[in-house]
């Protein structure tokens, strides 16, 4: 079994921060990547940032410049810090991550976490 829990949502004002946490537990031989992803009502989920293994970054136009990427590997986490938030953040993210198994390798989600940002 693999677990991805998500932690650090919650409500926040205009121009306020916060930081999203993703560990990843279970029977795991390594992660390649580790991205987080969003959805707001009535819209697609889009990738908002991912990072590798060799901690190489990519991020949606629209959160560059506010929002960074990290991960620990040995604790199997990574960390999304956003800032200058706005109501158009608001969304439920949710942290993705694609590993490999001793027997598979492939994508697993975590449940989400709320993020509200009040004008």
């Amino acid at each position: 079994q693999v677990h991805l829990v998500e932690s650090g949502g919650g409500l926040v004002q205009a121009g306020g921060s916060l930081r999203l946490s993703c560990a990843v537990s279970g029977s795991i031989l390594s992660i390649h990547y580790m991205g987080w992803y969003r959805q707001a009502p009535g819209k697609e989920r889009e990738l908002v940032a991912g990072i590798t293994s060799g901690g190489s970054t990519n991020y949606a136009d629209s959160v560059k410049g506010r929002f960074s990427i990290s991960r620990v590997n040995a604790k199997n986490t990574a960390y999304l810090q956003m800032n200058s938030l706005k109501p158009e953040d608001t969304a439920v993210y949710y942290c993705n991550a694609h590993l490999a198994r001793w027997d598979s390798a492939g994508d697993y989600w975590g449940q989400g976490t709320q993020v509200t940002v009040s004008s």
